[in-house]
């Protein structure tokens, strides 16, 4: 080999290791092979792709008890959706385990059939949201982008990626796509007594929040449905446990003769959630015949 073609297999393997580490364009994922996804982000500018989900949780609204109201609002908002006509981003908050995940989950499982599709996107990868905008944004199905668990602190960058995505950006937000995002946090950040002391009041009395608190609610403001829920009673406890026990096949007898272990359970735990009654039914179902 000459030297001026050692030199260009050199250069050419150089410019080969420079692309490698340059960030590539989103791959166009399988649409066909589910009706959910996750978002995947390979390290130091690696291509970032939407990966089907093969085992889609089969949660049906039907499911769901003692959330009447949360479940009739957001399964509205999303017929507006998949219908084409217009709907809101969601944020669901309040008590751990009563089902805010699971809603979403049941929506999308409601509303499959009809082109809603669900796309998983994890915090620290919100400032990815335009290139999934912009990858499924000329599709004829409807998108819920889902971010589950939110919480953020002070200075973190998806708390900005995600208000510009909800409709701080200078482009409108596509009328294919929706954000429902859950939280234990009613305004996805931390509140402590402090931010108090930015209030100010006028003559009247009138309060007015300070520069503090305006920032932490200026993300939550931007969706425009607010779902909250609360811890279960006793009684609604026990029905949520009933109806799983049901669903694994225990008969009426068998289900009450399961209460005191449920109370017991949900004692042990400090929660009366409808995770937790999820929990004790499969461990009652599972021991029964043995």
């Amino acid at each position: 080999m000459s030297p001026l073609e050692q030199l260009i297999a050199r250069a050419e393997a150089v410019l080969a290791r420079v692309e490698g580490l340059l960030p590539q364009a989103p791959r166009e994922p399988d649409w066909q092979r589910s009706f959910a996804f996750r978002w995947r982000k390979r390290a130091a500018g690696g291509a970032s792709w939407l990966q089907p989900v093969q085992h889609v949780a089969r949660i049906q609204l039907g499911d769901l008890h003692n959330i009447d109201p949360q479940k009739s609002a957001i399964e509205q908002n999303t017929r507006q959706f998949v219908r084409g006509k217009p709907a809101n981003n969601v944020l669901l908050t309040g008590a751990r385990g009563t089902g805010k995940s699971s809603l979403i989950k049941a929506c999308l499982n409601q509303f499959a059939d009809e082109g809603l599709r669900l796309i998983e996107v994890g915090k620290d990868d919100l400032a990815d949201l335009p290139d999934i905008v912009e990858l499924v944004a000329g599709r004829a199905e409807r998108f819920v982008i889902f971010c589950d668990d939110l919480s953020f602190e002070e200075g973190e960058s998806g708390y900005k990626a995600l208000k510009v995505a909800l409709d701080g950006g200078i482009s409108a937000q596509s009328d294919n796509v929706l954000i429902y995002a859950t939280s234990n946090r009613r305004h996805l950040m931390p509140e402590r007594m402090s931010d108090n002391a930015s209030y100010t009041h006028d003559a009247d009395g009138d309060l007015h929040p300070g520069e503090t608190v305006e920032e932490r609610i200026s993300l939550s403001e931007r969706f425009g449905l607010w779902l909250s829920f609360y811890p279960f009673k006793q009684d609604d406890y026990l029905d949520i446990v009933a109806h799983w026990l049901r669903s694994f096949g225990c008969d009426a007898d068998q289900i009450e003769a399961a209460r005191g272990d449920a109370l017991r359970w949900a004692l042990q735990r400090g929660s009366r959630s409808g995770r937790v009654a999820w929990q004790f039914a499969r461990d009652f179902a599972g021991k029964r015949d043995e």
